[in-house]
Order: C-alpha cells, then sequence, then structure tokens
C-alpha cells in the first residue's frame, strides 16, 4: 500500500505504519474491532431499490455521502510556510490589491486559522519600536519621578495619624490614629469634602499603631496596643480576635497567645490565611485565621547578652519565605519559615544604636532592605551581605516609634518622613537615590510632626500622614490614576432635607375642571400650604381640658391631683388655672383688708421703707492714715 495516500473518516485501523489495512466507507460507519486480513466488500445500497424506497422514505437520501479528504503533507507544509510568514517583518503592500483578490477565490481549506486582520498589517513595525523607544527614552529622562504637582488632603481627627494602609487595588484607604479610631476612605464614593465613609474603634481604648490590609484586600489587619489583635472586613466589622496569653506562664511558648502590648504586624504576601504579629514580650506569633485560638509559630528574639528583646518592625519578603524584623537592640534579624525557626538566618546586632527601628521594608525587585531607627538614620541593607549597610543617611529626627520609610514602585527612590526639630519649622518628606543615597528632593509637608509613608504602586500616589490628624495625598494629573484623582473632580452638593414630604403630583391636562388639580408652580408654596394641614403636617395632638377619647387631662391625670380634688379639699380646685392668675385674684382684698403683713409690721415700722427714698446717702469710709 502507498504510504501517502489521503486519509478519509469513516477508516477504522490500529496503526498508522506501512503495514496498515485501510478500509473504506462510502455509504456507512465501517467496521470495528481488529482489522481482518482481506479487505471487505460492501454492497452499494444504490443498486438496492429496496433500501433505495426506505431513505426516500426515511429522508435519508445524502446519509451516505463521501466524506471529506486532507492530505496530511500538504497541510503540514501550508502551517510550516504561514509560521514563516509570521516570523518575517510585516511590510505594507499598497499595491498588492490584485493578488489579494486571487487568494480570495481559493478554496477554504488552504486557510488555517483565522486571517491576519487589515488593520494590524498596514501597522509598520519601524513605528512600533520608535515608539517603545521613545518611552524607554522619558523612563531614562526621569527615573526619579515624583507625583507632588497636587495635593489633597484628608481630615481624620486632631490627633496624630500613626498607620495607613491602601488595599492592593487602591479603591481604599483605612487610617488610624492614637485617638483610637479607624477611619475607612473610599475614593470611588468620596466627593470634594473628602470625609470617610466609616470610623470605628475596634479595639477600645488602646491607640492603633498598625494597619494592613490582605493580598486579596477583605481582610484587615489592626495592630493595637493591647495584647490581642483583630481582623475586620473591609466594612469594618470584626471576623477575628487572637487569644490573649497567659501573663503567669514564663515560658511564652506554653502559651497561646500574647502577654503583652502588640507592636507591629504584616500580612503574608503568598499565602492569604496566614499573619504575624511582634509583642512587647519579646516573641512573634504566626497565626492562621481558621484557628484564632492558638498561634501557628512562635518566634523568640534575643539580645546579644542573652535577654529577650522585642521586635518593633517587621515584614514578609515578597515570597512570603523570610520574615525581617527590626528590634528594639538595633539588631535586624532575618528569620526563614521554611526551617526551624530556633535561630535566624542572619543577623546583625549592630545595624542601629540601641534603640527602637521604627520601620523596616523590602525593595519591590531585588535584594535590598532598608530601615529606619530612632537614631535618626535611615540605612540600607544588602540581605545576601547583611554585616554591613550600603547606605546610610543620618540626622534625621523623629519623635514617633512608627515612623517609615519605603521603596518607590521602580525602587530608584527610598522615600522617609522626619518630625519637627527644635531647629526645623516643617515636616518633610525625604525622598533619597537607592543607590547613590543623595538627596533627590524634600517636600516641606506640615508644620508638624510626618510619621507614616505610603506609595501606592497601582495608584502612583504619595500618602502621608500628619501629627495634627489631617492625611495628605500628592499625586500628579497626568500619571497618577483612580485614587484621589476621583474625588477631587467631584463637587460636594448638600442634600435639603424636607421637613415634609409632599405626596406624587399626577398631571391631568384633559382632565374635567371638577377632577383637575391645581399644578403649583413652586415646591416653597405647596410645602407652606401643606403645613397648615395638621394631616400632612403631622401635627401632635393639642393639649385637652377634660378626659375624651380615653385621653386625660395634663393636669388631672395624675393621683395627687385625683387625691386633692376629690378627698383633701372640700372646695374643688381648678388645676388647669394660671397660678398667677390665681394669686392676683387676691391682690385687691389684701390691699383694703390686711390680714398677715401689714398688721405683723405696725407698731414697729409704721412707715414703709420700701415706699420712700433715702434722703441721705451715707458718707464715704475714710481711708485710715498711712
Amino acid at each position: 500500500m502507498n504510504i501517502g495516500k489521503k486519509i478519509s473518516f469513516g477508516k477504522i485501523s490500529r496503526n498508522f505504519g506501512q503495514n496498515a489495512t485501510v478500509v473504506e466507507a462510502t455509504g456507512s460507519f465501517g467496521t470495528f474491532g481488529p482489522t481482518p486480513s482481506k479487505p471487505i466488500q460492501i454492497e452499494s445500497l444504490e443498486d438496492d431499490n429496496e433500501h433505495q424506497q426506505m431513505k426516500e422514505v426515511m429522508g435519508i437520501a445524502n446519509f451516505g455521502k463521501k466524506a471529506k479528504s486532507f492530505d496530511i503533507k500538504e497541510m503540514m507544509a501550508q502551517v510550516t510556510k504561514t509560521a514563516k510568514e509570521i516570523t518575517k517583518p510585516v511590510e505594507v503592500a499598497r499595491g498588492s490589491d490584485s493578488s489579494s483578490s486571487d487568494d480570495d477565490d481559493d478554496d477554504d481549506d488552504d486557510l488555517i486559522g483565522p486571517p491576519i486582520p487589515k488593520s494590524f498589517e498596514s501597522v509598520d513595525i519601524s513605528t512600533v519600536s520608535k515608539v517603545q523607544d521613545s518611552d524607554s527614552d522619558a523612563e531614562q529622562e526621569m527615573p526619579h519621578f515624583i507625583p507632588c504637582e497636587h495635593e489633597a488632603i484628608m481630615t481624620h481627627g486632631n490627633k496624630a495619624i500613626t498607620s495607613l494602609t491602601t488595599d492592593p487595588s487602591g479603591a481604599r484607604l483605612a487610617s488610624g490614629s492614637v485617638d483610637y479610631d479607624v477611619s475607612f476612605w473610599d475614593f470611588a464614593g468620596m466627593d470634594s469634602s473628602m470625609r470617610s465613609f466609616r470610623t470605628l474603634q475596634p479595639c477600645d481604648n488602646h491607640p492603633i499603631r498598625y494597619l494592613q490590609y490582605s493580598s486579596t484586600g477583605d481582610l484587615l489587619l489592626v495592630i493595637s496596643g493591647a495584647a490581642q489583635s483583630k481582623v475586620l472586613d473591609r466594612d469594618g466589622f470584626e471576623q477575628l480576635e487572637t487569644v490573649k496569653g497567659d501573663m503567669y506562664i514564663t515560658d511564652q511558648a506554653q502559651t497561646k497567645g500574647h502577654t503583652a502590648g502588640l507592636l507591629a504586624g504584616a500580612w503574608n504576601p503568598m499565602v492569604r490565611e496566614d499573619f504575624v504579629t511582634t509583642s512587647a514580650d519579646g516573641t512573634a506569633r504566626i497565626w492562621n485565621i481558621n484557628n484564632s485560638k492558638n498561634h501557628a509559630h512562635i518566634i523568640k528574639f534575643r539580645a546579644q547578652n542573652g535577654l529577650k528583646t522585642s521586635a518593633t518592625a517587621c515584614t514578609f519578603s515578597r515570597d512570603g519565605h523570610v520574615l525581617a524584623c527590626g528590634c528594639s537592640d538595633g539588631s535586624i534579624q532575618l528569620w526563614d519559615l521554611r526551617k526551624s525557626v530556633v535561630a535566624p538566618i542572619s543577623l546583625n546586632r549592630k545595624a542601629h544604636n540601641p534603640t527602637e527601628i521604627t520601620s523596616i521594608n523590602y525593595s519591590h525587585i531585588g535584594q535590598h532592605l532598608v530601615s529606619r531607627s530612632g537614631d535618626e538614620t535611615l540605612k540600607l541593607w544588602d540581605i545576601r551581605k547583611l554585616k554591613e549597610n550600603v547606605n546610610v543617611a543620618d540626622r534625621l529626627y523623629t519623635r514617633y516609634d512608627m515612623t517609615d520609610a519605603v521603596f518607590s514602585p521602580n525602587d530608584k527612590l527610598v522615600v522617609t518622613a522626619t518630625s519637627v526639630g527644635k531647629d526645623d519649622d516643617f515636616g518633610q518628606l525625604l525622598f533619597y537615590d537607592s543607590t547613590s543615597f543623595e538627596l533627590v528632593r524634600s517636600i516641606n509637608v506640615a508644620g508638624t510632626h510626618v510619621i507614616k509613608v505610603l506609595w501606592h504602586t497601582k495608584l502612583n500616589q504619595i500618602f502621608t500622614g500628619i501629627g495634627s490628624g489631617l492625611i495628605k495625598c500628592y499625586y500628579d494629573e497626568k500619571r497618577s490614576m483612580r485614587g484621589v484623582t476621583l474625588c477631587t473632580a467631584k463637587l460636594h452638593r448638600r442634600v435639603k432635607h424636607a421637613e415634609i414630604v409632599s405626596t406624587q403630583q399626577v398631571i391631568t391636562p384633559h382632565a374635567l375642571p371638577l377632577f383637575r388639580q391645581e399644578r403649583r408652580k413652586t415646591s416653597r408654596k405647596q410645602m407652606e400650604k401643606d403645613r397648615l394641614d395638621p394631616v400632612k403636617s403631622h401635627r401632635p395632638d393639642l393639649p385637652i381640658t377634660s378626659g375624651q377619647g380615653g385621653r386625660l387631662a395634663s393636669s388631672g391625670g395624675t393621683l395627687s391631683s385625683y387625691v386633692i380634688r376629690n378627698l383633701g379639699l372640700s372646695k374643688r380646685v381648678d388645676d388647669d388655672q394660671d397660678p398667677r392668675e390665681a394669686i392676683l385674684k387676691y391682690a385687691k382684698e389684701a390691699a383694703e383688708n390686711p390680714y398677715w403683713i401689714a398688721p405683723a409690721y405696725a407698731k414697729t415700722q409704721p412707715t414703709t421703707i420700701l415706699e420712700g427714698s433715702l434722703e441721705d446717702e451715707p458718707a464715704t469710709k475714710k481711708s485710715k492714715p498711712g
């Protein structure tokens, strides 16, 4: 049998080599099972009149039509030719209309896949490469672009902002302060008034030290001065609260939770359910949201003298495998969570002076780490060689142990905040080149301390938390997307709350005069008219003088009034009378026939002093001679 014979539908064969036996089916499906040694002869159904009549009755005259055949070699050659044409540069051919018309007349079976759109064929690759080159040149010209042309101010309160976080999509912002409040900001729902849509106190009377959204943006980790951390959803409702440990147990590994106030925390960027919290008890505990009754892992921090120390800042690496912690003794410790957490994989005891490390963060790409400390320094580290810092910047005064230091989205800049010192007038944002650590730019934010810094990668906007309770957002109209730019253009409109909701008016222009309603010109006149209507204005019931309809009079509905009226006095007391009028009606009788006051003073004071005037004024008191 020939090898290059065409394959047709209906063939049943077990191997596709040279020894394969082909069975052609012209009017039926063929046979199933092993291939027989001799070719099977199938009778033609067209010669049989009985079968022909049966097909005409059943309407299946074309059921046995021969299947369309394909040539494998021809198809492979066509695919190879198409692949070579796609890899070649696309040339613009304006005068090839005749060739294109000839190609359209060919059979549709020659085309493999959809044709290339004409709009794509008309694009020259050289122009695309020029656009890409221009974009790369623009990035090279502005490697230190800072979106600070415009600013927007959001008011959280009147206390210092100690925590800021945004969800990964950049749709919401959460802020925490030392006034125990957590405010939620929705950029899509805000207007130019910049008001938060919800403010709550999740941790009672504990200051908020740290906030962070999870990698999916549906959960918010709240770290406060309490020993228990909380997890809230996007709307601020509590989802989880970690357990508190037993403070009378010396070994922290035997307790289920922290026994002292929390200092920092972070979500695992790769595992949605895991987060870490650090405490003043000298431990860091890794939790899972599915089990809040006990920690999953515990890390104990030790100082150089063997005593315990606490981690004041922590962060996960981008892959979620390494936990970097900055401790209160000035050391930086790296812990690999894939191994046993008995000892750190990398350690620098003298990274900073023995003061709290306020912030520690990884770069987005690469092996760099930035740390900010209370010793007024900012240092850049290479985690592959943690014994020596790469660069350092000093004389950066800070008063808060939560002052931030972060990388820019392209890792070209390192941003940190400063507080107002004795010789300073403004709290500043300082931008350093990550390679040379030269000061690129400084921004005077406010006349108070600048604590938190957040540079969102997708929004390309910088959020700062200030000591006066304000949140400032710096952005650029061209390079910043969404975020604050959505609400700055929305005008704030005051909603007019009407006291009376008038009924909906139905306009019937062709109604009879008897059923036609008067069309009011303004809503103000209609509101004044409805105000006079006691039913529409919901006027309260007027006071009654006597009981009626199950109601009692305002003055006679009490037990004392009933006793006085019926039992205590022989005369009926009119409770509804004005007390002043009741007294003044005896004034004339008292003046004519005095009985109580005038006879008592008739002998001792015949002349009323109040009616006369003092003629002799008392002499002034003489001053004593010195």
